[in-house]
C-alpha cells in the first residue's frame, strides 16, 4: 500500500522548535517533489516548504529563515524542522507527494 506516514508535531512555546517527519511507504520520495502544507482553522491550506526530487529546497516567505526541510534518502523520509516558532505557525501540517497525502499532524504554538 502506497502511503505517507507522518510523525512529530505537538506543542511548542513561541520561539521554540518542533520537528515533523514524512516517511514514504511504497513510494520512492527521491522520484518526486515532497511538499509540506499547513492549514489553520478558518484559513486556506498553504504550502510551507518543499524539496524537489533532485534535493533542492524552497520555502514560503512566512517560514523562510526559520524552517528547514531536509531529506534522508536512506530512510525515505523528509523532515521539516521548525525553529523560532510563532503562534501563527499553529496549524495541521501535512506532507504531499504525487497526489498522496499524509494523515496530518497538529502543531500548537502557545505560551
Amino acid at each position: 500500500q502506497v502511503q505517507l506516514v507522518e510523525s512529530g508535531g505537538g506543542y511548542a512555546q513561541p520561539g521554540g522548535s518542533l520537528n515533523l517527519s514524512c516517511t514514504g511507504s511504497g513510494i520512492d520520495l527521491t522520484a518526486y517533489n515532497t511538499v509540506w502544507y499547513r492549514q489553520a482553522p478558518g484559513f486556506q491550506r498553504e504550502w510551507v516548504a518543499l524539496v524537489t526530487k533532485s534535493g533542492t529546497p524552497a520555502y514560503a516567505d512566512p517560514v523562510k529563515g526559520r524552517f528547514t526541510i531536509s531529506r534522508d534518502t536512506a530512510k525515505n523520509t523528509v523532515h521539516l524542522e521548525m525553529n523560532h516558532s510563532r503562534p501563527e505557525d499553529a496549524a495541521v501540517y501535512s506532507c504531499h507527494v504525487d497526489q498522496i497525502w499524509s494523515q496530518g499532524a497538529q502543531v500548537t504554538v502557545s505560551s
